[in-house]
């Protein structure tokens, strides 16, 4: 009968001197995460070379394990680059594949570097670096998608574009000054990074399994070596949660949910339908059966992604809210909606800032990716009355109050509806009888209303900061170029 006290043949856990017999090859892959934390590998590499240096520093392990440490190190970075690094689901995840592969090229140093750590303040520690270079990598490409928007909205600083409300025709604005309200929200989006970050940026490492090490360790050093703004405090929490991930999440929710109403309005402008604007081809497809078709399908895709983003979100909250304290094997499924969020929002922010640029033809003319269709943004604004605003206003300047103004307006919208017609199509004698049964309206309505029914006076007039005259909107690009400079 077999001593069911040995070790069993196979390879050898990290782990494996506690069991009796080998784990599963069902539950091996179940449990693995190699497969896709390797991501993590430089990661992994940078932290290990910080921890080895400050236990050599702290005289916990020697100077010459330091140097072999460091070189395997070196030639692992070199398999994994050219791609000749065996990741082997034994390992079970990018920690142990890599500790493995150093103590084979270097012997008992490799096996000396997990000395005051446990995979537990690893992978915390893992995680936010890779995920810090996740966010430098997010905010550089928000920068480079509102430098298209500025852009495409100083070139059409002074496009007319009915401004809506409920889908419904409201008010004037430009297609500029419309733009840049995604500017401003995705500016929103960068300082929502740029805060997580700093939550991102603490160091677990250290914190060991939970309850902290014995060994005489320099935790401050090694956030120093790793450029970490401070450490982690309390063991417990360090190696356990996962809010910075959440919020990251979080973040990417709502850059998502911004770019998904901008590909909505996108997607509308270039139905036939409305016709406001064009897409460039390389952004869209066709039919395989309809030969007329151009399908806006980036844009599509961002708005069926951000339901992705958001079941990101979902799923680490879920993830978390039961977790006792400390380390639990469910945080292994933090990292894949994590990788998802990230990719899905570097690649969406690389593909918009491309599709709302521009590029230079061979004759050196500069030609927008997002063309505007200014005759039909214009006709548009024949349709729904869009100036009634301006008439209200006109007659609270010359004394009406303000109900009484919106409620003659209303019976001239009335008069005009029925005529097939805009406001300022009706002459000055039908727009007093309109307003006749509203006491004072008459004798405030003089020729010079007609100057405050146009497209180009409304806009004009709503000249303050956030306004949409066309002043105002180069005046919110300029500022908007200087935050980014």
């Amino acid at each position: 009968m077999a001593d069911q006290s040995a070790p069993q043949d196979g390879p050898a856990k990290a782990w494996s001197g506690r069991f009796s017999e080998p784990v599963s090859d069902l539950v091996k892959r179940y449990t693995a995460s190699v497969f896709f934390d390797n991501r993590m590998a430089a990661q992994d590499i940078r932290g290990s070379l910080a921890h080895a240096t400050m236990l050599a520093r702290q005289g916990i392990i020697g100077a010459s394990d330091l140097a072999d440490i460091e070189r395997g190190m070196a030639q692992i970075v070199g398999e994994i680059e050219r791609g000749e690094f065996n990741w082997n689901l034994d390992d079970e995840d990018v920690h142990l594949n890599i500790e493995k592969r150093l103590t084979a090229l270097v012997g008992d140093a490799g096996k000396r570097l997990h000395t005051g750590r446990s995979r537990n303040d690893q992978v915390a520690t893992d995680i936010r670096l890779w995920l810090r270079d996740a966010i430098d990598t997010i905010l550089g490409l928000i920068r480079e998608f509102q430098l298209a928007v500025l852009d495409l909205a100083e070139h059409h600083a002074d496009t007319p574009l009915p401004g809506f409300t409920h889908l419904q025709v409201a008010q004037p604005v430009t297609f500029g000054h419309h733009l840049m309200a995604y500017f401003e929200m995705t500016r929103r989006d960068a300082e929502r990074f740029a805060d997580c970050r700093k939550r991102v940026n603490r160091l677990p490492l250290g914190s060991a399994a939970l309850a902290g090490t014995t060994f005489p360790i320099d935790r401050e050093y090694v956030a120093e070596l790793l450029g970490f703004e401070e450490v982690c405090f309390n063991s417990l929490d360090a190696v356990s949660d996962r809010d910075f991930a959440i919020e990251f999440c979080a973040a990417v929710s709502l850059l998502m949910t911004h770019l998904s109403r901008l590909s909505e309005e996108l997607i509308l402008w270039m139905s036939p339908r409305v016709g406001f604007i064009d897409l460039a081809d390389r952004f869209c497809t066709g039919s395989s059966i309809m030969p007329q078709k151009k399908n806006p399908d980036v844009p599509e895709l961002v708005r069926g992604k951000t339901g992705r983003a958001n079941g990101n979100l979902v799923s680490l909250l879920t993830l978390m809210k039961g977790q006792p304290l400390a380390y639990n094997k469910d945080n292994q499924e933090d990292k894949e909606p994590l990788f998802d969020s990230a990719d899905t929002a570097i690649d969406t922010l690389r593909i918009y800032a491309d599709m709302m640029g521009s590029r230079v033809e061979a004759n050196g003319e500069k030609v927008f990716n997002v063309r505007v269709k200014k005759e039909a943004m214009q006709a548009a604004l024949t349709q729904g009355f869009a100036t009634a605003t301006d008439l209200a206003d006109y007659l609270v300047k010359k004394g009406l109050p303000f109900r009484d103004a919106h409620e003659a307006v209303a019976l001239a919208v009335r008069v005009a509806d029925a005529k097939g017609c805009d406001l300022p199509q009706i002459p000055l004698d039908e727009l007093k009888t309109a307003m006749a049964h509203v006491a004072g309206a008459v004798e405030r309505l003089d020729a010079d209303v007609f100057q405050v029914l146009t497209v180009e006076g409304s806009l004009a007039s709503r000249d303050h900061i956030g306004g949409t005259a066309p002043k105002q909107v180069r005046a919110a690009i300029a500022r908007a170029r200087s935050r980014l400079a």
